[in-house]
């Protein structure tokens, strides 16, 4: 990984500035911060290299998107259809890839073997992906960012990268890019880039850890629910 340069205090970060968790607080008015309440930007179709961000005032198109990653998880899910009816909830699914949620290993599954899923000799038929939590300028609420498992590899190594360099993945500010790729099934879709632009500093990393964490603790304070990994 190149190096990156020491980006300055950054005010637009207003959740790192401001009084985020007792706005949020507020205006959820005692209710549990849900993972449904959250914007989810998916990944696009057809080998489209633009992201689709949910926005107050209706979809927006970006070519990238930059912010700091508080925390990502590794989730999976299984349909019983191959082709389920977006919304549908998931038959089985685990929120670490690892467990399923009623305790089973998931590397011992049968669905978790390269080509188990059908019509397709090489793909699997119980889904990965990564969901980040994804702190943009000018936002209080993260927004989940739905990576696939074509791109999960990616990511894995850029987290590795800065692991090489003692750095945490939420000490930078990361760039999410999107390239046209094509599947040897000749389909096209989108892979991944993810690139640090931009190292915080230290009362930055301070604030940041601090928000993340108390953040992630409200969240986890709900349950996973089917509707994360509903079908879309």
């Amino acid at each position: 990984m190149a190096k990156v340069s020491v980006a300055p205090i950054d005010s637009s970060y207003i959740a790192l500035t401001s009084n985020a968790l007792g706005i949020i607080n507020e205006n959820l008015n005692k209710q549990p911060l849900s993972y449904q309440l959250f914007d989810i930007i998916k990944s696009p179709s057809g080998g489209a290299t633009v992201f689709t961000v949910p926005g107050v005032s209706g979809d927006e198109v970006e070519k990238e998107l930059i912010g700091v990653i508080l925390d990502y998880t590794t989730p999976r899910a299984y349909w019983d259809s191959p082709d389920p009816i977006e919304g549908t909830p998931p038959s089985c699914y685990s929120a670490d890839s690892l467990i399923s949620y009623d305790g089973k290993a998931c590397s011992r599954c049968p669905f978790n073997d390269f080509g188990s899923k059908e019509g397709d000799s090489s793909a699997k038929a119980c889904k990965e992906s990564v969901m980040i939590f994804l702190l943009r300028p000018n936002q209080i609420i993260p927004t989940i960012l739905r990576v696939p498992v074509s791109s999960k590899l990616m990511f894995l190594k850029y987290t590795t990268r800065l692991v090489s360099g003692m750095t945490s993945i939420s000490g930078v500010v990361t760039r999410i890019t999107l390239e046209k790729a094509t599947s040897k099934q000749g389909k096209p879709f989108a892979t991944y880039n993810f690139e640090a632009v931009g190292v915080l500093s230290d009362e930055e990393m301070i604030a940041v850890r601090t928000f993340g964490q108390k953040f992630m603790e409200m969240l986890n304070a709900s349950p996973l629910e089917h509707d994360v990994q509903a079908a879309g």
